[in-house]
């Protein structure tokens, strides 16, 4: 069973469930931008990544401005499992393919320094946020083959980060298979940590504004809440950019991924990072995998948080699994091999985006001089969005950093063409939905609570009707480029499957690329409309 839903503001989270790093902290709000100002460099977003970049830019001696469509880490950040690790999700042995073995120990060292920087600010701040050095546990999918993590194995000694194989994965039922063991990881409660980093970012000088969205980026000029913010360079820390109508979307595709936190015995469980090498059998490129961590919950009990069952954004049901059913699969699937754990106390979603070529994205806008973006992370957001910080702190600042070619959103994915060529269709094809049937033809099918997209003739409108029956429509065109939203009967949003956008059920936009929400549409009489 599943923990109870809640009614949440869209502004404190991008989903109708609530994650334990929202439910165990207050919102950290500051005032609503409310004047033109000038500054020397803008960040757009308050996650991990505009909060870091913020932070150190500020460090380094800028004047700078955060701003923060909701409150800070109300985005991805706070939907995160917050795994520390530089086990990059996408394997090293794949990166070593397309990048060589040089970047590749550029890629692992990069990581690793993350964790550091990340531990700096915890104890320079002096930050409450349970962090903790964990030992991680790399095991075997059974779908797949042991030469499989024993490449891995090889792939990872050849970067001279430390890592020990071991014939048996510990501390977990059920995973009878050897495992690589990746020392000295960490993990940490992440709104309590984000929190802590903004409040020292205001310390030394610095301004968030929340509740204030962007709505037109520019070089040097961005129009916020109506009001115009000058700054010689913009940082786009929003998961996805949201200045980037094309570039960019073909490079990475949008994932959701399943979380749950269950109750187990104080102390029973470890804290340890697990992650299995994934399903080989998946239809999805990125092979998804399960991943597991430990956090202190009361004097009683701890949470096991566990995720898995990921799927591209907007098609669930391509694989005829509700999401409702994936978060089953993944009860059954810790379970098995967490069998102490006790009741669900938590369940939520979260996005994540998925580069072709394994590695983020870090840098220059291409095209721009003065835009830099941090996108990309795939499953490894905490130390992704912190690298992005300093990485950008140093390109701003004049600096040479060692990893700012690797991750430059310049580069093409040029050596995984099939891959590449595989997701442009699997994106042209969402676009059919225009001709192929819709969920309902009429608005009586909805029961209260539940959206759809419903067709009249060659028109689709993204429908949901409130708890008190009140019916709100919308086109159901993404206002990103015009692809056909879904509806997400867990999280209670209407997402883009092309490129990841995501709108609450009335219609406004609470995931880029799209900045704008969708457009309204009036009820002439129930189950038609003008």
């Amino acid at each position: 069973m599943k923990g109870k839903k809640q009614s949440i503001d869209p502004s404190l989270t991008s989903g109708a469930n609530v994650s334990n790093w929202i439910n165990t902290v207050n919102p950290l709000q500051f005032e609503q931008l409310q004047h033109n100002l000038q500054t020397d460099v803008l960040v757009i977003g308050g996650g991990i990544s505009g909060v870091t970049t913020a932070w150190l830019l500020a460090k380094a001696g800028k004047q700078v401005v955060l701003i923060e469509d909701g409150f800070i880490g109300s985005g991805e950040t706070g939907r995160t499992t917050a795994h520390c690790t530089w086990a990059l999700d996408d394997r090293f042995s794949n990166i070593e393919q397309v990048f060589g073995e040089e970047k590749t120990r550029l890629a692992a060292e990069s990581h690793a320094e993350a964790i550091n920087q990340i531990e700096r600010n915890v104890q320079e701040l002096n930050i409450d946020c349970h962090f903790k050095r964990v030992d991680g546990y790399l095991f075997l999918h059974p779908s797949d083959k042991l030469s499989t993590l024993q490449k891995e194995f090889e792939a990872i000694q050849r970067t001279g980060q430390q890592v020990q194989w071991m014939d048996q994965t510990p501390f977990i039922f059920g995973a009878n298979s050897p495992c690589i063991a990746f020392p000295n990881q960490a993990q940490f409660h992440m709104l309590k940590y984000l929190h802590g980093l903004a409040n020292g970012f205001v310390a030394l000088g610095g301004r968030i504004y929340t509740q204030s969205r962007a709505t037109e980026i520019k070089e040097n000029q961005v129009t916020c809440n109506g009001y115009t913010i000058t700054a010689q360079q913009t940082v786009v820390a929003t998961n996805t950019p949201v200045n980037d109508l094309v570039t960019m979307h073909t490079k990475q595709f949008p994932f959701r991924s399943y979380v749950i936190a269950a109750a187990v015995p104080k102390g029973l469980v470890p804290a340890c990072l697990w992650w299995d090498t994934g399903d080989m059998n998946s239809k999805w490129y990125t092979e998804p995998y399960h991943y597991v961590r430990t956090e202190p919950f009361n004097d009683s009990y701890d949470l096991l948080i566990a995720g898995g069952e990921d799927h591209k954004t907007g098609q669930a049901t391509k694989e005829d699994i509700t999401e409702d059913e994936r978060y089953n699969k993944l009860i059954q699937w810790t379970r098995a091999h967490f069998p102490m754990i006790e009741h669900i106390i938590y369940h939520w979603s979260g996005q994540v985006m998925e580069p072709l070529d394994y590695l983020g994205f870090i840098g220059k806008n291409p095209g721009d001089d003065n835009i830099y973006i941090i996108t990309g992370d795939s499953g490894n957001g905490m130390t992704h969005g912190t690298l992005g910080g300093m990485i950008i702190t140093d390109l701003i600042m004049g600096k040479e950093n060692p990893w700012a070619d690797l991750y430059s959103p310049r580069r093409l994915p040029v050596k995984v063409p099939g891959r590449y060529l595989k997701e442009i269709a699997d994106m042209a094809a969402q676009y059919t939905d225009w001709i192929t049937s819709a969920d309902i033809r009429e608005v009586e099918s909805l029961a209260p609570g539940e959206g759809a997209v419903m067709g009249k003739g060659m028109k689709r409108y993204a429908v949901y009707k409130d708890e008190e029956g009140e019916v709100h429509a919308c086109s159901a065109m993404c206002t990103h480029l015009g692809c056909v939203v879904q509806w997400n009967a867990d999280e209670k949003s209407f997402d883009c499957p092309c490129h990841g956008s995501r709108f609450t059920s009335k219609g406004e936009v609470i995931n880029g690329p799209a900045i704008t929400g969708l457009k309204k549409v009036q009820i002439k009489e129930v189950g038609s409309m003008k």
